[in-house]
């Protein structure tokens, strides 16, 4: 069944899926999903003819349903072409596999570590090895097992500023577009419902249109040299020959396609492999009481494996800058394009289609859904290169925007996993790093907070000092004998800053000053030290100090550093130069 419910047709009753593998073993031939069928010449390798046999062989068995499109199974030769080149050009190559040895092994993967690009090399050689029953043990197994990270991405998101220009270039040419095809389309149903005038010029234009609609060209003469030119009264009644005068009132051309592909991927996050087979999307049978209607998208994603291929999205057109907007919007720029495909080839259903310069051109990439006439589908990577050129823009605006959509403006994932989401798109992305470093400062202020806020004075207040007691630097002991930190003589071992922390310290009136005076001393270090040392070595004293100033108040603290003497500055000296320590 086609993914519309439709029966799909049945190839002849002879027909045999082709051997992936060639009698002489040396020719691998891959059939993509549609069947489609790419070969790859391994004699063309260099090295011994055992050592190619057994890379074709590896190879053709990864063709036998492992890989479903010719993109990926082009990827993976170049790969192993690479790896017979860099084995022919060792001192002694192996003849075959099992002449692999770990230490070449390793002197292929410091080749290869250093790029992204030669990590997914190694990768691609390494899982075919593993497939050979005679690299299955020792040393060469282990080393064929090394675990592969990905180096960080060097790509990166636009800025706000960038990516405005992208959408905003896209938005105008694909607006224009949007617009002519409205305006025609209306004319078409004017000269349909017999509004015109027979022969006048409003009619002829119409009758125009609706060959058009029909067939996607014009009536067209041939010269004695066999030079195809437009027939003269719709040369005259249309105004010209040139296609944004003829072909394009009803379709898309190939730039106005591809800026809706990169509106379709700043609203979706859609991917130029999703875009390709995108099929037209339906609204779901009940738009609701208020008469929005909601979109059903189902969606090809590839990269998720097989089993995975499919997911549906919804979105609903509830008015201008609504999410399901732009579906509606494309569903009009398409609808003439899409319903001449379906006539041409019945069946057809994709969505992003248009029409193309050179119909009797035919792509060699198999991969992509085929043509309808003088239709066409999706965007390929060279129409969004060029397009990307032509914007001033350098290149493709895909890949680094559907990165700045991802991991800057929607955080959603697509195609990958959470895991992938974060590794690949986010944590790389210096935007997102630089966005995030306000938010990781106010995290550490408010945990540096909470952890302050939680070192409190332990040390009990008392009105007049116990003759008992004895003194100490910053308070007064009630008990030197059950010190929690007790020294190997059995005093008290701890820093007298400490005698705030303890149950037994008492802290009474006569030192208030002192203690004041040491928590401005403490602010004055503040300024002169790095924050993280202050910090480690004089935080939780100062926070006990904030501590009793809160319970003190403000005005009796004002009061008690009026009253430090001498004796009590020379002692926060020595308490500041670790002299008291014990």
């Amino acid at each position: 069944m086609s993914r519309r419910g439709r029966k799909a047709s049945l190839p002849p009753a002879d027909h045999r899926r082709p051997e992936s593998l060639h009698p002489d073993g040396l020719v691998v031939r891959h059939a993509n999903a549609t069947g489609h069928v790419k070969e790859y010449d391994f004699s063309a390798l260099p090295g011994e003819a055992s050592l190619r046999h057994s890379l074709a062989r590896l190879f053709a068995a990864r063709c036998d349903g492992a890989w479903t499109r010719h993109a990926t199974s082009k990827v993976k030769y170049t790969h192993v072409a690479l790896f017979a080149r860099f084995l022919s050009q060792q001192e002694h190559p192996p003849r075959d596999l099992d002449e692999l040895t770990a230490a070449l092994l390793k002197r292929w993967w410091q080749a290869s570590k250093a790029t992204n690009s030669g990590r997914s090399r190694f990768r691609t050689v390494t899982a075919l090895l593993r497939d050979d029953a005679r690299l299955q043990a020792g040393p060469v197994a282990e080393e064929l097992a090394r675990r592969i990270g990905q180096l960080p991405s060097s790509r990166q998101s636009f800025s706000d500023a960038d990516f405005d220009q992208v959408k905003g270039t896209a938005r105008q040419m694909f607006r224009a577009a949007l617009l002519r095809i409205e305006d025609n389309a209306r004319h078409l149903e004017r000269w349909r419902g017999g509004e015109y005038a027979a022969g006048s010029l409003e009619w002829e234009v119409g009758e125009a249109l609706d060959i058009l609609a029909g067939t996607g060209t014009l009536p067209h003469t041939r010269g004695p040299s066999g030079q195809a030119s437009l027939v003269g009264r719709y040369k005259r009644v249309l105004g010209g020959v040139r296609s944004e005068v003829t072909w394009q009132r009803l379709f898309l051309s190939r730039a106005e396609a591809t800026a809706l592909g990169v509106l379709l991927m700043a609203e979706y996050g859609w991917n130029l492999s999703v875009i390709d087979r995108a099929v037209t999307p339906r609204a779901v049978p009940d738009p609701g009481s208020d008469g929005h209607p909601t979109y059903r998208i189902p969606l090809e994603k590839h990269r998720r494996g097989a089993g995975r291929y499919y997911e549906t999205e919804n979105v609903t057109d509830s008015g201008a800058g609504s999410p399901g907007r732009l579906i509606t919007q494309a569903l009009q720029a398409t609808r003439f394009a899409r319903a001449l495909a379906a006539e041409l080839v019945p069946g057809t259903d994709y969505f992003l289609a248009w029409r193309t310069h050179r119909p009797d051109k035919i792509t060699a990439d198999r991969d992509r859904p085929p043509a309808a006439g003088p239709i066409r589908f999706g965007i390929s990577a060279d129409d969004a290169k060029g397009w990307g050129k032509d914007a001033g823009l350098g290149g493709s605006p895909f890949q680094r925007g559907r990165r700045t959509v991802l991991a800057v403006e929607q955080g959603e994932r697509a195609q990958h996993s959470q895991d992938t989401h974060d590794r690949i798109y986010v944590l790389p992305d210096q935007r997102v790093q630089a966005a995030a470093v306000p938010v990781i400062a106010a995290g550490a202020a408010s945990a540096v907070r909470r952890a302050r806020a939680a070192v409190r004075l332990v040390a009990e207040l008392s009105q007049t000092r116990d003759p008992v007691h004895a003194e100490t630097a910053t308070a007064d002991c009630s008990d030197t004998i059950g010190s929690p930190v007790p020294a190997a003589d059995g005093g008290c071992g701890a820093s007298f800053l400490m005698c705030l922390a303890c149950s037994n310290a008492r802290v009474h009136a006569d030192h208030h000053p002192r203690l004041a005076h040491l928590h401005q001393a403490l602010d004055h270090l503040r300024s002169v030290l790095p924050t993280t040392a202050w910090a480690r070595d004089w935080g939780d004293a100062h926070a006990r100090l904030e501590d009793l100033k809160n319970k003190i108040g403000e005005g009796g603290w004002q009061h008690a550093l009026a009253r430090t003497t001498s004796t009590d500055r020379e002692i926060v000296d020595h308490l500041l130069t670790g002299d008291l320590n014990p």
